[in-house]
């Protein structure tokens, strides 16, 4: 019948017809979902959202310092470790924006409760994002919500920030399901140029198309939509995740759109290790369901045949002659990706950095000293 949604059944390439919009079609994957962006980089990102117009989301912007936090535009702001820092921000130490989200831990535990997915972005370079993003991570997780990293790596002018970075994606590596990692630095190499106050910019604009990205994957109208529980399974332990995002108006659009999302930062991965995909195709209102499909087809050869890819197409006629390709590899191997982080990753990997002193167990073996005798 007219209007009725293709079936996945119908998914073939032979059929040339075009998707229609989808603006009437209602999303089939109804949950809480939640972004929270912390320190001045992940404010800058709720913000971004919040110009991108992202739907079907409430944005949260944490923070230390009180200027910042009110710049920013966000659903809900929350001002952390008011007493311990007087809202002036951490100074760029760690150690405060730990002992900061402490204080406010009940007010955190509070507004994460009862969501269903909630993102955690930042950057791996100042104060509050790597003394409070663990933390954070942490609340989520012991909520049972399905928690998604989405980190920026710190630029190469920021050396000093690359050990506690190391130590930051370790931990949230452990309590999150899955950390996407963007390297900032590739846009000095796309762009030797370009001011270090642009860059700093252009790497929040990334960071706030990746999570707007995720989030229109499951919450969008669309052609072929996501299933939720395939969705979650993917990303439930998907360790180190990488992310493209690639458009084409070429005469072969749709191949061109995967070799664009696959050539930065995807480029260096080996995917035959990657333990799962998501692929969103958007197109305009002229993309055929042969182009959708051959966007998953290219995909799915490169990787393992274990590997379990899930993927959607959506319309949005403001593409205009392009197509869109946001592809999400998982379980990508995490030494190498710390790896990128300096000589030190490989002696920091799989460390606890915030551990307590060691303690005297209140473990009784019921064992005897013996006596050494001299023979």
């Amino acid at each position: 019948m007219a209007g009725e949604k293709p079936t996945n059944k119908a998914l073939q390439p032979t059929w040339q017809g075009t998707l229609a919009p989808t603006d009437s079609i209602q999303p089939s994957n109804q949950c809480k979902i939640v972004v929270i962006g912390i320190g001045g980089a992940g404010n800058n990102t709720v913000t971004q959202l919040t110009k991108m117009g992202i739907k079907n989301t409430h944005t949260i912007a944490v923070n230390t310092d009180s200027l910042q936090l009110n710049a920013s535009q966000a659903d809900q702001k929350i001002l952390i470790g008011e007493k311990l820092t007087q809202d002036a921000g951490t100074s760029g130490n760690p150690v405060s924006g730990r002992a900061a989200i402490e204080e406010s831990r009940k007010q955190i535990e509070k507004t994460l409760t009862n969501v269903d997915i909630i993102f955690i972005t930042t950057a791996l370079s100042g104060g509050t994002g790597i003394g409070v993003a663990p933390v954070i991570a942490e609340i989520a997780k012991k909520k049972g919500a399905t928690t998604i990293g989405v980190v920026a790596k710190p630029f190469q002018i920021e050396k000093d920030r690359m050990k506690s970075a190391s130590y930051t994606l370790t931990e949230l590596q452990r309590e999150c399901d899955t950390v996407v990692v963007i390297d900032n630095n590739q846009l000095t190499e796309l762009a030797p140029e370009l001011p270090i106050s642009e860059a700093f910019k252009i790497a929040d604009q990334v960071l706030a198309k990746v999570i707007k990205g995720l989030v229109e994957m499951i919450s969008a109208p669309s052609l072929i939509n996501f299933d939720l529980a395939n969705f979650i399974n993917i990303v439930k332990h998907g360790g180190v995740a990488v992310i493209g995002i690639g458009e084409s108006d070429a005469q072969n659009r749709a191949e061109e759109a995967v070799r664009n999302a696959l050539r930065s930062p995807l480029r260096d991965v080996d995917y035959a290790e990657a333990t799962g995909a998501l692929i969103e195709v958007t197109g305009d209102s002229q993309m055929t369901i042969e182009e959708a499909n051959c966007v998953r087809e290219i995909v799915t050869k490169m990787m393992n045949n274990n590997a379990q890819v899930i993927w959607g197409a959506r319309v949005d006629p403001e593409l205009d002659g392009r197509i869109r390709v946001t592809l999400v590899m998982t379980g990508i191997n995490s030494p190498r990706i710390v790896s990128k982080f300096g000589s030190i990753a490989p002696q920091l990997f799989n460390l606890e950095p915030y551990s307590e002193p060691e303690k005297k167990l209140p473990v009784d073996l019921g064992l005897y000293q013996l006596e050494k005798f001299e023979s």
